[in-house]
C-alpha cells in the first residue's frame, strides 16, 4: 500500500465515527499521501481541528473565513487541489446535501466544486442507514460516479447492533490504495472514445436521432482518464459536462463529423471505444429552408450512413484493441457475436432492450462483454459509473492477455 505523491483531501461530518479519522490520516501520511483535512462545525464535537492540524501540518478548514488568521479558505483551492475527496463519517444530513446541492457549509462548497474522483463513507444508526430516503440518496450519490464505502455490520453508538458501522481505517485505506493502484492500469495509453447519439439533419430545424444520452461513453472516458489513459472524447450533441479536465473533447452533430474526427484521432489510439449510439441512416437531402406543413413530403428519402465502428475495424492496426457497442432486441448473443467478428472488432458490449431499467436516458445500465477468444461475462444491472469500472477492467484484462 502506497500513497507516494498522492494528495487526498478529506472531509469531516458530524458523527460519533469521526474519533476514528485520526487514525487514518495517520496511515495515509506514514504511507506517503498528503493529507488535508474539512470539517463541518458540528465534527468539531467529536474530533479537535488541533488534533487533526498537528497530524497533517496543515490548518484544518472549517469556514469560507478564518477569523482567528484573517484567511480565506478558498473552496476552490481546495477542490482543485486534490487528487481524491474523501468523506468519512459521512452523517445521513450531509448525504442528503450531496444528494440535492445543498451548500450551507465550506465542505459542501468544495464538494460541489471538486472534478476529482469523491469516495463516500456513510456512519449512522441501524434504523437511519435503512430508511428508505437514505437508501435513494445514497444511490443519487452513487449516480454521480462517487464511490460508496459500505458500513459494516457491529455495535453502534445507539446500542444497537447491525449495519451503519463506519468501516475501519485500515479497510478505507486498502480501499483508496487499491484506486490508486488502477488508476495507473492505463498510463501512457492514447484513448479514444465516442458517445451520444448524432442528429441527422432534414431542415434546419428538423432532425433524425435516438434517445442516447451520453453517460455511458461519458463515464468510460472518465473512468480510463482516472486511470491514467490520455483520452479523446468525440461526442454528439449532449447535456453532459466533461467527467475530467485531463479529456480533450470534440464535440460533433452529424455521423460523417463524428467519422472524420475519429478518422483523425483513430491511428493514434492503442484503444478505441464506440460508445456513441450512431445513426444508421440520414436524409439524402437537407432542405435548406424549414419545410412549411403544407410542403410536408409525403415520402423521406434516407441513405445509410458509413458504419463507424466498420471502417475502423477495417483500419485496424496491430497495437489496437477496438470495442463496439451492440444494442439488440432479439437474438441478442448471437447478434452481438455476428458484429464482433462483422467490424472485426475485438470486444462488444451489449445491452439489451429486454433489459428492465437499463439502456437509453438512465442511470443505470446491464451489460454482457463478449470477446474475440469465445468468452461472454453478464454482469448485474449497476450504475453506468460502475459499468464503466467493470468494463475498464475487462479491456484491461483483455489487452495484459493479447499482449502476454
Amino acid at each position: 500500500m502506497t500513497f507516494q505523491n498522492r494528495k487526498i483531501l478529506i472531509g469531516i461530518t458530524g458523527s460519533i465515527a469521526a474519533y476514528k479519522i485520526p487514525l487514518l490520516v495517520r496511515l495515509l501520511i506514514k504511507e506517503g499521501a498528503e493529507v488535508k483535512v474539512l470539517m463541518t462545525p458540528a465534527a468539531c464535537d467529536f474530533v479537535t481541528p488541533l488534533t487533526l492540524s498537528t497530524l497533517i501540518n496543515h490548518p484544518v478548514c472549517i469556514e469560507p473565513f478564518d477569523k482567528a488568521t484573517g484567511a480565506w479558505n478558498s473552496h476552490v483551492d481546495l477542490a482543485n487541489w486534490a487528487d481524491l475527496f474523501l468523506l468519512a463519517p459521512l452523517t445521513a444530513n450531509t448525504l442528503a446535501k450531496m444528494a440535492t446541492g445543498v451548500t450551507d457549509n465550506l465542505l459542501m462548497a468544495t464538494y460541489l466544486a471538486a472534478r476529482c474522483p469523491v469516495f463516500f463513507a456513510p456512519a449512522m444508526d441501524l434504523d437511519m442507514y435503512k430508511h428508505p430516503t437514505t437508501q435513494r440518496n445514497i444511490e443519487i450519490v452513487r449516480s454521480f460516479g462517487h464511490t460508496l464505502i459500505e458500513p459494516g455490520s457491529g455495535e453502534l453508538a445507539s446500542g444497537l447492533y447491525g449495519e451503519g458501522r463506519m468501516e475501519e481505517p485500515e479497510h478505507i485505506a486498502e480501499i483508496l490504495s487499491s484506486f490508486f493502484y488502477k488508476s495507473k492500469s492505463f498510463a501512457g495509453k492514447n484513448v479514444l472514445v465516442t458517445a451520444g447519439p448524432t442528429l441527422e439533419a432534414i431542415d434546419p430545424v428538423r432532425f433524425i436521432s435516438n434517445h442516447s444520452s451520453g453517460k455511458m461513453g461519458f463515464a468510460l472516458a472518465g473512468e480510463l482518464s482516472a486511470r491514467g489513459a490520455n483520452v479523446t472524447l468525440v461526442s454528439g450533441p449532449v447535456s453532459l459536462a466533461t467527467p475530467s479536465k485531463n479529456i480533450h473533447r470534440i464535440d460533433v452533430v452529424s455521423a460523417s463529423q463524428m467519422l472524420e474526427a475519429c478518422k483523425n484521432i483513430a491511428p493514434s489510439a492503442n484503444l478505441i471505444i464506440m460508445a456513441a449510439a450512431v445513426a444508421d441512416f440520414t436524409p439524402k437531402e437537407i432542405h435548406k429552408t424549414k419545410i412549411k406543413k403544407k410542403q410536408t413530403p409525403s415520402l423521406l428519402e434516407l441513405i445509410p450512413t458509413i458504419d463507424i465502428l466498420a471502417t475502423l475495424g477495417k483500419q485496424k492496426q496491430p497495437h489496437q484493441t477496438i470495442v463496439g457497442f451492440a444494442l439488440e432486441t432479439d437474438n441478442v448473443l448471437e447478434n452481438a457475436r455476428m458484429k464482433l467478428q462483422n467490424k472485426n472488432a475485438d470486444i462488444i458490449v451489449l445491452n439489451s432492450l429486454s433489459d428492465e431499467g437499463a439502456g437509453f436516458g438512465g442511470s443505470n445500465n446491464k451489460i454482457t462483454i463478449l470477446d474475440t477468444k469465445g468468452r461472454d461475462t453478464a454482469y448485474e444491472l449497476k450504475p453506468k459509473t460502475e459499468v464503466a469500472a467493470d468494463i475498464a477492467d475487462y479491456i484491461f484484462d483483455f489487452m495484459s492477455r493479447q499482449s502476454a
